[in-house]
């Protein structure tokens, strides 16, 4: 699609086949292999919009990549049941290191936090994409509670902060992948974390 062939003006009322283009052609741009320059004009002249387009629904790229990046992982990482904590955390983190790990994933995943560094309304962005996937594995780690795996007392935030900051870590310096096998070793060993805070 190029700036030739321009959808109809929508005003501020978002069209969802204008909305559905943009975030597909933002991800697709970041995902190019030829290091060129990813903006919001080429963006625009991608998804063949006007510029004035996107600027009316986000208020920034980073906006517009955090949003394609959480729409993404929500549909792409189910939330287990598998009737023990240990089972949930693999079945997560598998599925979370997976995408994340895949090329593209992990381009946006980088591009999205770097533009969070130096624009507000990213960061907002980030944060709020952030504490939603956080919420999802705290939700996990909850209910495992509930069924008496974890003390009541436990610290459900610091086993998510480990879960997600290998994970971050890993993307953000690139020094290893992000493997099955990774999620897995990653979820035995807080499981057993979880497990000891019921050892007297």
């Amino acid at each position: 699609m190029t700036g030739d062939t321009r959808r109809p003006h929508t005003g501020r009322r978002r069209n969802e086949a204008a909305r559905r283009a943009i975030l597909d052609v933002a991800v697709e741009l970041l995902g190019r292999t030829d290091d060129a320059p990813v903006t919001i004009d080429t963006i625009a002249a991608a998804a063949g919009v006007g510029k004035q387009t996107i600027y009316r629904w986000w208020p920034s790229k980073g906006a517009v990549l955090l949003e394609a990046m959480a729409e993404r992982a929500g549909h792409d990482i189910p939330v287990p049941d598998t009737g023990t904590l240990r089972g949930d955390l693999d079945e997560f983190l598998t599925a979370t290191f997976r995408r994340a790990g895949m090329r593209l994933t992990a381009t946006v995943l980088r591009h999205s936090m770097a533009e969070a560094q130096r624009d507000q309304h990213a960061r907002e962005q980030m944060r709020a994409f952030v504490g939603a996937r956080r919420d999802v594995l705290r939700g996990v780690l909850a209910r495992a509670r509930d069924r008496g795996e974890i003390a009541p007392d436990a610290d459900l935030d610091l086993i998510v902060d480990q879960a997600y900051g290998v994970l971050w870590y890993r993307i953000l310096t690139g020094h290893a992948p992000l493997g099955d096998a990774d999620a897995s070793r990653l979820a035995r060993a807080l499981s057993d974390q979880a497990a000891a805070t019921l050892t007297p």
